[in-house]
């Protein structure tokens, strides 16, 4: 009788420890965004699909590097604290498709009271033309005067859309709700090719 006691006891504890620690773990955090080109005589869209747990970051694209081009890619979140907060995120990718090749890149998405600070960049080593050797990036900075909504500045460069600019320069402005977001951006505003572009996500 004592020794089933003393087992029970020790499945108890056990089953005990196993729980606190599964309840400590974090759920999958999913992130479903498209961002629709509306330029000049043409339309284009640029789903992108993203899941984290805890230090692993998971993320598909497609229309992102090319057009008809699809990239996946893999990373590990590093977790800030402090007066800024936020992750930084090494990646790498393959993408396939028009383009084809690895891409290894790095991801920055900082807070600092009201002003956040998100950031994408990474180079494209084309496995068949190496003259085709492409760097990437997407920076946004914004401030948020009240949690549902926010303006600030974008730039990028990217072959998915180019003009006479390398790098095409942006106002935004954003809004959420619950577990959607959408932001509104003006390209090139005052420089050559303007053009406008809309955003939608979801958090689950």
């Amino acid at each position: 009788m004592k020794i089933t006691g003393f087992i029970v006891m020790i499945f108890a504890t056990c089953g005990s420890a196993w729980a606190q620690e599964v309840a400590q773990e974090k759920p999958w955090q999913f992130n479903a965004s498209a961002y629709l080109y509306f330029i000049p005589n043409d339309f284009l869209i640029n789903p992108i699909l993203t899941a984290d747990k805890n230090k692993l970051h998971l993320e598909s694209r497609y229309n992102y590097e090319d057009v008809r081009t699809f990239s996946e890619f893999v990373g590990r979140n590093f977790m800030v604290d402090g007066k800024i907060s936020g992750k930084i995120t090494p990646i790498l990718g393959v993408v396939a498709g028009r383009s084809n090749g690895i891409a290894p890149g790095i991801e920055f998405d900082l807070q600092y009271r009201k002003w956040n600070f998100t950031s994408e960049s990474e180079y494209l080593v084309e496995v068949n033309d190496k003259t085709s050797n492409f760097g990437y990036t997407w920076t946004e900075l914004t401030y948020s005067p009240k949690d549902w909504y926010w303006f600030g500045i974008s730039i990028q460069r990217t072959r998915l859309y180019q003009t006479d600019l390398q790098v095409q320069k942006g106002l935004l402005v954003g809004f959420s709700r619950s577990i959607f977001s959408t932001n509104f951006y003006l390209w090139n505003l005052g420089f050559a090719d303007p053009f406008f572009m809309l955003s939608v996500a979801a958090d689950f």
